[in-house]
């Protein structure tokens, strides 16, 4: 396992992150499964969120935690202040509110890192910086910062916090996958796929990325293909003459290394040259995990790195 490291957390990250999105009621078993095989192959970052399966990502992993005595082996990614149907929620109180859900349900003290899971971009960064300030000094986040918020938005919160002596954003969770989206998955979300001014900012802050969909949504499963239009998401989101292209070309190289294409395109995310890019993964099955795991150390040369994204030019 390949390890980066997050301002504010005093020990290394592990570049691929456990997510835990799929973890509805019922699941215990398959959280404790996963956990346990994340572990033993060295990884150290476990992605929950206060929305996710109405709390029972954060309730499973808890279980896991009071089971096995094992906090201190784990940095937990906690998110919060994801919109609902009544509306943005991305506001001092509801930002505190996910964050001592989150507490509660996981039997923590803390998490290691807090990201607000949306942006409100009519609100002024001010109170948010400040709310989550004052929730690191009592101990609750170590460090912080956000997901699907623009280069300028986090650049206004970073900048705030340094003229006022607070907690920077020191991580930021977006899109970061070889396959392009054409449009957004889903509302209010922020991809720097095929952004080169959006990544050259990342490269430029050294702000480290944590990719969500970083396998494009199984984009590379095989699964799919031109032909077939059952997934209408799929199709709205990814098939696109260039996408195509960029399967193939990751199938080419996956024949290659002895690699699934899924693999190949994991493995370029953790390549990227000059961003510090850690991969969430959102396994459904310890295979899946496992699938994912035999290229955490893989090394991919700038040369394969360019020519998955581009071909030949």
């Amino acid at each position: 396992m390949r390890y980066g490291t997050i301002d504010g957390i005093d020990r290394p990250v592990s570049r691929i992150v456990l997510g835990t999105a799929v973890l509805s009621q019922g699941k215990e078993a398959l959280a404790s499964d996963l956990i346990e095989t994340f572990l033993a192959a060295g990884g150290n970052m476990i992605d929950t969120a206060a929305g996710y399966g109405g709390g029972w990502s954060d309730r499973n992993l808890g279980a896991w935690l009071r089971r096995s005595g094992r906090r201190d082996d784990v940095l937990i990614l906690g998110k919060c202040a994801h919109h609902d149907q009544i509306g943005d929620r991305v506001t001092p109180a509801e930002i505190s509110l996910d964050l001592g859900l989150s507490l509660e349900r996981l039997g923590t003290t803390h998490l290691d890192l807090l990201v607000l899971h949306r942006d409100d971009p009519t609100l002024p960064v001010g109170p948010i910086v400040e709310v989550l300030y004052h929730h690191h000094r009592r101990g609750r986040v170590r460090a912080v910062g956000a997901s699907n918020w623009s280069t300028e938005r986090l650049g206004e919160a970073r900048a705030h916090a340094r003229a006022h002596g607070q907690l920077a954003f020191t991580a930021s969770s977006v899109n970061l996958a070889l396959a392009v989206p054409i449009e957004p998955m889903w509302a209010n979300c922020v991809s720097i796929a095929g952004d080169e001014a959006g990544q050259a900012w990342y490269r430029d802050e050294q702000v480290p990325v944590l990719s969500w969909s970083s396998q494009a949504g199984g984009f590379f499963s095989g699964r799919f293909g031109p032909d077939d239009r059952s997934n209408a998401d799929m199709v709205r989101v990814y098939y696109d003459a260039a996408n195509w292209a960029r399967l193939d070309r990751a199938t080419r190289l996956g024949s290659e290394l002895g690699l699934t294409a899924t693999q190949v395109a994991l493995a370029w995310v953790l390549n990227l040259p000059g961003i510090g890019s850690h991969a969430l993964v959102g396994p459904a099955t310890v295979e899946e995990l496992e699938s994912s795991l035999a290229v955490a150390d893989l090394e991919l040369t700038r040369d394969q790195v360019e020519w998955l994204s581009n071909g030949d030019r």
